[in-house]
């Protein structure tokens, strides 16, 4: 299959960009598949995860128990930067966002553009060279459309020397599709 569905293709993006040893953040780790999926691929490494709920913190927690290389940190991800110890700052490699809000939790509660590319920003001055940022949007409702203006219209703007940054959706997909951008840092 040459073409792959947006989550698969998320996984594949962090995953030729670490190793076994690297330090990955999950910035929005709702139910915890991402965390538990970054756990498995740094099994000499470490995972910084966080969410603004509880509710998602306590679920991410409760999948990734048997884990001895995750922290779950109930913090903005604007805030992740500032639990991650300045030894593994320095092997940060790739950090995954799931923007929009908790699958099967209240959606009254979303991302927001302010707080997420301000995240990107952080995680981005921290990111080691050649590391990478996921983001996978959700504009299929009204605050995502805003979210999704808001981050295409920053990153369209970043420095092409300082990072390549790409767009991956379907263009002929109904009720505006998931789709991500990374960040790879040069």
């Amino acid at each position: 299959m040459i073409i792959q569905r947006i989550l698969p293709f998320a996984k594949q993006l962090i995953e030729t960009h670490v190793n076994a040893s690297s330090v990955v953040i999950d910035a929005t780790c709702g139910n915890g598949w991402d965390t538990q999926f970054l756990a498995q691929l740094v099994p000499d490494g470490y995972v910084y995860a966080c969410d603004i709920q509880a509710a998602a913190v306590e679920k991410t927690s409760e999948r990734v128990q048997s884990f001895k290389n995750v922290k779950v940190i109930h913090t903005g991800h604007e805030h992740i930067i500032d639990y991650i110890p300045t030894q593994h700052r320095q092997s940060l490699d790739a950090a995954i966002f799931n923007l929009g809000y908790l699958p099967k939790g209240d959606k009254s509660i979303v991302t927001h553009p302010d707080t997420t590319i301000c995240a990107i920003e952080n995680i981005f001055k921290q990111l080691s060279s050649e590391g990478i940022i996921v983001v996978v949007v959700y504009p299929g409702h009204p605050e995502g459309q805003i979210e999704s203006n808001a981050v295409h219209q920053f990153l369209s703007h970043f420095d092409q020397n300082m990072a390549h940054v790409l767009k991956y959706e379907f263009i002929n997909q109904q009720n505006n599709p998931p789709y991500i951008v990374a960040i790879e840092k040069r």
